[in-house]
């Protein structure tokens, strides 16, 4: 901040992520007015808790901390801390400048990392959370994560569930393989979002606060501060973790909360990642197929060049982004491995750039796929005339099997297929023509027991297995039950910022 230039400018460098591409809630969230806010509110917190357990703190000085919270003089601030070289006290002197009753018990046996490290956390759990557990609310629910992705996961389903008897080409290999149906690819994609959503309320259950530790953690000058006595001590870390909005805190610690916590909540944003790019990937594949189109607005230009294009660039963001998502993990993997004994200061910078970016990703990764969710586009009757082109070679083995029934060698059925399918396949291949191999079996005598039966056996959807029952049964057993905590959020809809 206070090397800063105004970020609002256009001759100033600004993150895209907050420019472009992250919600105005999550910018919020993450910006210098919620962090110190929030630092303030810490303070409150542990002055009430202290004044509670007997330490010589008045109500006056208690209100004037409560009236001035939002009071936030960033000039100051900026200025103290060009001459502290330290962003706590600079804000220490900066709240005390106008709470002058307040500021000899403003951070009274606190270190840095009381109000750094629980913002940290507290900022986390409100990201994760589908309740918005932050010291004050930016809206009336809580703008991402948990909720956003059940949104997303609910948007899938319902696509899923109108589709799930639609036959598809399966691909392996990106090579056409057995018929599926639209809806059970969809659930491949929810599957993995509900991994997802387990594992972000996992993390956010397991999550706990730093709390009330001192310089090394051992609550040496609170233990001072209270002659002794350790009962108050330990009274104090749980009246300032509850009030977080915290059930636990962590017991042991160094000077900060141990860097793994950073590794557990950035895993899981990358795992996001993962499942959000391979969704895209599909979706973006299957557009070149013309098979599925994400949503595309009637003034929206797909190419300054090529006026036609319909180009998948919501797809092609989340790709982008979650690629930047999936990288984040490595900082605080290497963070943690380097911090010396109680705490070394080179985690610092590192983690006001990750964390925040690794949180503004995955808000704006969300919010465009849950668009691109309630807007996707699917188009049968091409998908039907691929069928088409691939199923008559898909088909041979039951036209075997029909043929035996007849009367007929397995052996002497199999070589007619073999030579049959060879020539429709040179016409598809080397003349680029369809495949004619059904109307070259319909034009062999050889095979006239059981011409009258082709329709059905050609028909797709006897080639899907039991694709439709497997999407109804997922959704009534898996999904459906995961989504119900959530049912008073499903109806926010997502607007792209850009």
């Amino acid at each position: 901040m206070a090397a800063g230039g105004d970020h609002g400018s256009p001759d100033t460098y600004r993150s895209p992520l907050a420019s472009r591409y992250a919600s105005p809630e999550m910018c919020l969230v993450f910006s210098d007015r919620y962090k110190f806010r929030t630092w303030r509110q810490l303070w409150l917190w542990l002055a009430e808790a202290e004044q509670t357990l007997g330490l010589p703190i008045t109500d006056e000085q208690i209100e004037e901390m409560k009236s001035n919270l939002d009071n936030i003089d960033f000039k100051m601030a900026a200025e103290e801390e060009k001459q502290l070289r330290h962003d706590v006290m600079a804000h220490v002197h900066t709240f005390g400048h106008c709470c002058p009753k307040a500021a000899g018990i403003i951070h009274l046996g606190a270190t840095s990392c009381y109000v750094g490290d629980n913002t940290g956390l507290i900022l986390s759990s409100g990201f994760i959370t589908a309740q918005c557990s932050l010291p004050f609310p930016v809206t009336d629910s809580s703008p991402v994560s948990v909720s956003q992705l059940a949104r997303v996961i609910s948007r899938l389903a319902d696509f899923a569930k109108e589709r799930a008897s639609l036959p598809t080409l399966g691909f392996t290999h990106f090579q056409p393989a057995q018929l599926t149906t639209v809806g059970k690819r969809c659930c491949l994609w929810i599957q993995d979002l509900c991994m997802d959503l387990q594992n972000l309320k996992r993390v956010r259950d397991d999550l706990r606060f730093r709390g009330v530790k001192g310089t090394t953690g051992t609550q040496a000058s609170f233990l001072q501060l209270f002659e002794g006595d350790d009962h108050k001590v330990e009274q104090l870390d749980k009246m300032v973790t509850e009030k977080a909005g915290f059930k636990r805190a962590f017991i042991i610690t160094g000077q900060t909360y141990s860097r793994k916590v950073d590794i557990e909540v950035l895993s899981v944003l990358a795992s996001l990642g993962a499942s959000v790019h391979k969704i895209c990937t599909d979706i973006r594949l299957l557009a070149n197929l013309k098979e599925m189109e994400e949503p595309f607005e009637k003034q929206q230009i797909g190419s300054s060049a090529m006026p036609y294009k319909r180009n998948p660039m919501r797809s092609e963001r989340c790709c982008s982004l979650a690629r930047h998502l999936m990288t984040l993990v490595m900082d605080p993997l290497q963070t943690a491995s380097v911090q010396w004994f109680e705490r070394t200061l080179d985690d610092s910078a590192n983690r006001r750039i990750c964390l925040a970016e690794a949180f503004l990703t995955a808000d704006t990764i969300l919010n465009t796929l849950q668009n691109v969710s309630e807007g996707l586009v699917v188009y049968p009757k091409v998908i039907e005339r691929r069928i088409r082109q691939e199923l008559p070679f898909m088909a041979t083995e039951n036209i075997i099997m029909a043929m035996v029934k007849a009367g007929g060698s397995r052996q002497d059925c199999h070589e007619k297929i073999r030579v049959l399918s060879q020539q429709a396949a040179a016409v598809v291949k080397q003349e680029g023509g369809d495949n004619d191999l059904i109307e070259r079996i319909q034009a062999d005598a050889y095979f006239s027991p059981i011409h009258s039966q082709l329709d059905r056996l050609l028909d797709p959807s006897s080639f899907t297995g039991r694709a439709s029952q497997q999407v109804q049964r997922f959704l009534e057993e898996e999904v459906y039950p995961l989504l119900k905590p959530y049912e008073s959020v499903m109806k926010v809809k997502a607007e792209l910022c850009l």
